[in-house]
């Protein structure tokens, strides 16, 4: 087969997510993983060092996550879940209950995390439509990123993404992020707002702003916004899409939190990276406000592969490689890795900022003009970084690392060589 087959015939009927095709690069044609590396149809080796957009936390391949779905493949694949249940669906939602936050009760599957914040966002605001109260706006972070379906869309604050759609959406008012020296603005915002009784919501990424560029804020300030959210009848709703798993050093992010959202979105690390699926969690008082002789109070919402029998094997499978001992210690390495690099790294003359929380080590490049998010600088340090064999995808001119647990200390460190030599280099 001559050299690049498959980026070759890729380009003849694929469409690429966030692509200008006309002038992108070709795909790389990726044809075998394992464990934190990757392997492209030429053979050369890839270290993954963003887990695939954070849904690989167990590493590629992982045969006790691939057995599971077999197992559950020749038992029972798939079976619609309106008017139907399973097993898998019932022992996972039982084993989630263990892990999540005491208040959260109830879970409804979907597809992915944009389906599970549509989902959060319409039971917000239906759950008042049913009482007969009129509140139909949200409130979320200024630069938040929630998807791409319409309500997520709407919450989410980087504008290039969505404002073709701009006057197709539901109404959301956005607050400034509560990062060092901002929390009483962001307060003071959020307090205007739910004074005028509108709101049903308020989303946010819980400590970490992923597609922002891995922005960070105290556990304390968010404590302070859900408590006074409360406190007023807003419902608070956590994205845990990215961070979920793992992700912060704890098994979710509203772990470091005293107080607690009425509702959790979890995708991307939910199966391991290997079948789509998402849930939305809820607290028994949002459930009740749906509970009624009335079936236009139902909430009509569904997918066809809801609660897929085969996803929930794979999320079973992840949650025992979650709890395990190598997995928690592999956490913990990783932690300390990125500690003992930032210090290296950290009074480099190109470095303004770096932040970490878990397995999120970020790293922003001093520039001396400014530059779009998918701009000049970031697509030259993206093709630096492929080229050197190492998978990452800057935000602009943030640099972050987010990789499988598995990752060795070799190949975290083959990582953080070609960052200090990007740093010199551009």
């Amino acid at each position: 087969m001559e050299n690049n087959y498959l980026q070759k015939a890729d380009e003849k009927h694929l469409w690429h997510p966030y692509t200008q095709h006309k002038t992108a690069q070709p795909h790389i044609a990726i044809t075998k993983g394992k464990g934190t590396l990757l392997w492209d149809e030429n053979g050369k080796e890839y270290i993954d060092a963003i887990a695939s957009w954070w849904v690989n936390p167990y590493g590629h391949s992982n045969t006790h996550i691939a057995d599971a779905i077999y197992r559950q493949l020749t038992t029972l694949e798939h079976v619609l879940f309106g008017g139907f249940t399973h097993e898998p669906a019932i022992v996972l939602a039982e084993k989630l209950m263990k892990l999540l936050p005491d208040n959260q009760q109830k879970i409804f599957f979907s597809d992915n995390g944009s389906t599970a914040v549509e989902v959060a966002i319409k039971v917000a605001l239906q759950f008042y439509y049913n009482k007969g109260e009129k509140r139909t706006k949200i409130i979320a972070f200024e630069n938040a990123f929630h998807g791409d379906t319409f309500a997520a869309m709407a919450a989410s604050g980087i504008s290039f993404f969505t404002e073709a759609f701009q006057g197709a959406m539901i109404h959301v008012e956005r607050i400034p992020v509560p990062t060092a020296g901002n929390e009483d603005r962001c307060f003071e915002a959020i307090s205007k707002l739910i004074a005028t009784k509108e709101f049903a919501g308020f989303i946010f990424e819980p400590l970490v702003q992923g597609a922002a560029g891995m922005v960070m804020y105290a556990p304390e300030q968010l404590d302070r916004l859900i408590k006074l959210c409360k406190e007023n009848g807003v419902f608070t709703i956590a994205d845990e899409v990215m961070t979920g798993f793992g992700k912060t050093g704890k098994n979710f992010a509203c772990d470091y939190l005293q107080q607690q959202p009425d509702m959790m979105c979890l995708s991307k690390a939910l199966t391991g990276g290997t079948i789509p699926m998402a849930l939305t969690t809820f607290t028994a008082a949002l459930f009740d406000g749906f509970y009624d002789e009335d079936v236009n109070k139902a909430l009509f919402h569904g997918h066809t592969f809801t609660a897929n029998p085969t996803g929930c094997a794979a999320a079973l499978a992840g949650l025992e490689l979650l709890e395990s001992e190598a997995v928690k210690s592999g956490i913990k390495r990783i932690n300390e890795q990125h500690l003992s690099f930032q210090k290296r790294i950290e009074n480099h003359p190109r470095v303004k900022t770096t932040r970490i929380l878990g397995v999120i080590f970020a790293l922003e490049f001093i520039r001396d003009d400014a530059d779009s998010y998918y701009g000049d600088f970031r697509n030259k340090l993206y093709a630096f970084f492929i080229e050197k064999g190492v998978i990452m995808r800057p935000v602009g001119n943030i640099v972050y690392i987010l990789p499988p647990y598995v990752i060795s200390a070799e190949e975290l460190e083959k990582v953080y060589e070609i960052i200090a030599e990007a740093l010199d280099k551009f």
